[in-house]
């Protein structure tokens, strides 16, 4: 049954119904987060262990060096082969890094907008005009940062298998069409994960721009949310091998595997991509925190290491996720008002309500007391075209108070509709 399917007296029996159940909601007096993906505590209590490494007079790495001095800008050879396993690329292109992957992000665009990368003619702040591919709904931290050096960001819509991938092979034919946002694993909000077909396209497509490049960012590649890892495709040798070796710029981390502020970092993507960027980031700092990457080394001990621990996770985060899902097919299922995805990993749920309601869902939802991400925060400029999109996060918060908050977004999604209605 829609709602459009209702006659007048039963579309305003149900708002009055709504609007009552909203006002109980708004007398509750909640305090309730569903803004950002952030681990739990219970999830961050796993990797406590961590805290402990590396043992006390115990700092030499495989190689028999002293990780606590100076140097050795690519990282410690421990992490960087075990991380190499966990993804399935060869260890030789991987640079392992400090906490944060998006500063590596933010790295690789600064450094081309000042001096071109390896590929390029001339720096990017000299080109006339710079435009990025944005796959939407995506990542707002990856808008922010095209946004911040002043790029055109052109979207195309996320599909069920990835991005568009034939509008995508005509913007690229535009010279000024420098590069690519992606989240190609249970990507961020959709969950959706890009088909071997969009992969092998996106590695082969011609583009006008010789230094156009992908930021791969593949954040979310062991973060299932059942007992089955997804199968993750080594893009740097599919590059290679389809003749466009420096195509993409491959990130990873631990960020939401052990502590979110205090992870490690990787980098990966062909070696003269890695050299343009080391010759660049070596001017910037003397070398990562080595202690940090071999106490995550040890704690680990082996690619199976790592994915025992994201089992955990699962069993830590699927219950939420299970029970976002069934509260939006209790409460909003019957009246066809949204839609949603079910994903099978990462941190989010993207939740389409009416075109034209976000805003006033996100504002409603506020007013209870329940705190969303910024309706429009995946999309470039925070500007969702058609006003419907909300990104859902139910990682942090107790799994009551996740039931409980939901139950709350969906009345506010209720409400929305039927005064979009009139009623």
């Amino acid at each position: 049954m829609s709602l459009l399917d209702l006659d007048n007296s039963e579309l305003e029996q149900l708002a009055a119904n709504v609007r009552a159940r909203y006002e109980e909601l708004k007398a509750k007096d909640l305090t309730l987060d569903l803004t950002r993906g952030k681990p739990s505590s219970e999830q961050l209590d796993f990797s406590n262990a961590l805290l402990e490494l590396p043992g006390a007079g115990d700092y030499v790495d495989n190689t028999g060096a002293d990780v606590r001095n100076y140097g050795n800008l690519a990282g410690i050879a421990d992490i960087r082969e075990l991380w190499a396993e966990v993804l399935g690329i060869d260890h030789a292109n991987l640079i392992a890094g400090d906490s944060s992957s998006l500063n590596i992000m933010f790295d690789l665009i600064s450094f081309s907008y000042a001096f071109g990368n390896n590929d390029s003619q001339r720096p990017w702040k000299d080109e006339d005009n710079v435009k990025w591919v944005c796959p939407v709904p995506g990542y707002d931290r990856h808008f922010t940062i095209t946004e911040q050096f002043g790029f055109e960001m052109v979207q195309v819509p996320m599909l069920e298998n990835g991005p568009d991938i034939d509008a995508i092979e005509q913007l690229v034919q535009d010279p000024q069409v420098k590069g690519m946002w992606s989240v190609p694993i249970f990507g961020n909000p959709t969950g959706i994960t890009y088909s071997r077909d969009i992969v092998e396209r996106l590695a082969a497509m011609e583009t006008a721009a010789p230094d156009f490049r992908i930021v791969w960012d593949n954040a979310y590649a062991v973060h299932t949310l059942t007992d089955e890892f997804p199968d993750n495709p080594d893009v740097i040798s599919i590059a290679a091998e389809k003749g466009n070796p420096n195509r993409f710029w491959y990130m990873s981390s631990t960020s939401k595997i052990t502590f979110a502020g205090a992870g490690v970092s990787f980098f990966a993507s062909s070696k003269e991509n890695l050299n343009w960027y080391s010759q660049i980031a070596g001017t910037r700092g003397i070398g990562p925190n080595k202690v940090n990457q071999l106490a995550h080394s040890r704690y680990f001990g082996d690619a199976e290491g790592v994915r025992a621990l994201m089992r955990k996770h699962a069993g830590s985060l699927a219950p939420k996720f299970a029970t976002v899902l069934e509260v939006l097919d209790e409460r909003l299922g019957e009246y066809d008002v949204a839609r949603w995805t079910k994903p099978e990993g990462g941190y989010f749920i993207s939740l389409d309500v009416i075109d034209g309601t976000a805003d006033r869902v996100w504002e409603l939802a506020k007013q209870a007391g329940i705190t969303l991400t910024k309706a429009g925060a995946s999309f470039p400029h925070g500007k969702d075209p058609r006003n419907r999109n909300i990104r859902l996060a139910p990682s942090l918060p107790p799994l009551e108070e996740v039931r409980e908050a939901m139950d709350g977004v969906a009345t506010c999604v209720l409400f929305a509709a039927v005064e979009k209605l009139g009623a």
